[in-house]
């Protein structure tokens, strides 16, 4: 297949809509079910080169959650805890004897559920059938993956009767080394963003804690390999083989690192057990769960626990869960990694990391505060690598 028209493009009035390779040759792709649009093969290129990159810079297979040519979660296969399958909603499932790949995809789609909803997802290595009884359940526009099993393409394509979006990439497939783009009748060219995320990048340690363990290294490499294919400006904070908080396409640093840290609080507010806890009425879906849990650990508590909208989520009424409360709990986040895509300008990000737990950084340097930024990850003991290579990607 040489070229592929798509029912429109970013949106329906953009007609006519295609995807072909300007040389002529083969499409490295083959839609096995559904349709997919014009975003769906922007997710699913950018998403299958994120975890294609995890899975070489961590030898374990990857799994990203993809929304608006942004990552909304991204993670590696590590094994699942029974608080990460409650907060993930797989604790109904086998989940202890999920594949690999089917909990790099729980983490991935888990980790930000509400930024994950109707999301495309990306899979670095063959779609088993754990990973495709997962996706069945969710609420979701398309995957990509080298191959399916058998049971897994059968699986798949019950999904949204029949019309899901699967797509299989060859993953011997190597763009040129130069890449265009048009915008306004121009045509724009560059050197691919082909850098390798490795340990001699993270190398380079210039706070006085030098300590760098080995997960640390690892969680470093899922955040700045995250960042490569996110929108920017953008910052990522990682936790245990997982980004945690992405904060995308923001025009301010510093917005973007409230923002994701904000995300990353979230996802650690869940695992409070006064969240975990919440009286759920039976006949509330996942999706209200997670809509509701978003407003109860925010400010805005009180659409959720007034009378007469508490009644249409919970069997009883809960507590209000304080500030005070949420400090404390967020107090016992820790060890927590945080990338950047640019060098930080101000030690302000660095204040309002420490407040998420963030031990471990990640950025390119160059700035004329970096002394300023260097002395604020002193004052908390952080660790601090200048990788001098900027990820901006647009």
């Amino acid at each position: 297949m040489k070229e592929l028209e798509l029912k429109y493009g970013c949106n329906p009035n953009q007609k006519p809509s295609k995807i072909y390779k300007a040389d002529g040759k083969e499409l490295p792709i083959q839609v096995l079910s559904g349709r997919p649009g014009y975003i769906n093969f922007l997710d699913a290129f950018n998403g299958w080169q994120l975890v294609r990159d995890l899975k070489k810079a961590t030898g374990l297979p990857a799994a990203t959650s993809f929304k608006h040519v942004s990552p909304a979660g991204a993670a590696i296969g590590l094994p699942l805890t029974d608080v990460l399958a409650k907060i993930y909603w797989v604790d109904d499932m086998d989940w202890k004897n999920f594949s690999p790949l089917a909990c790099a995809y729980a983490r991935a789609r888990g980790a930000d559920r509400m930024s994950s909803f109707g999301d495309f997802i990306s899979l670095s290595d063959v779609c088993d059938k754990d990973t495709a009884l997962l996706i069945k359940r969710e609420v979701s526009d398309g995957v990509i993956a080298p191959g399916y099993t058998d049971e897994a393409l059968a699986i798949l394509k019950e999904k949204k009767k029949g019309n899901y979006n699967v797509i299989r990439i060859d993953e011997n497939y190597e763009p040129a080394p130069l890449e265009h783009k048009e915008v306004f009748g121009i045509t724009f060219e560059q050197g691919r963003q082909d850098l390798a995320i490795d340990d001699a990048l993270i190398s380079d340690l210039v706070t006085e804690n030098k300590e760098l363990p080995e997960e640390a290294k690892r969680d470093m490499k899922v955040a700045l390999i995250t960042l490569k294919y996110t929108q920017s400006n953008s910052v990522c904070y990682v936790k245990d083989g997982q980004a945690i908080g992405v904060g995308a396409g923001q025009q301010s640093r510093v917005h973007c690192t409230r923002l994701a840290g904000q995300k990353a609080d979230n996802w650690f507010l869940r695992q409070c057990p006064k969240v975990l806890n919440l009286p759920f009425r039976s006949d509330v879906s996942r999706a209200e769960r997670d809509n509701a849990i978003d407003v109860y650990i925010g400010e805005e508590y009180m659409d959720v626990l007034a009378d007469g909208a508490w009644e249409n989520i919970f069997t009883e009424k809960p507590e209000i869960f304080t500030r005070e409360e949420k400090r404390q709990w967020l107090d016992k986040l820790e060890d927590v990694v945080l990338g950047s895509d640019a060098f930080f300008p101000f030690s302000d990000n660095i204040e309002r990391a420490y407040k998420s737990g963030v031990k471990y950084i990640a950025e390119p340097g160059g700035s004329v505060r970096d002394d300023a930024v260097i002395a604020t990850c002193n004052k908390y003991q952080m660790v601090m690598a200048f990788t001098k290579i900027r990820l901006f990607h647009h």
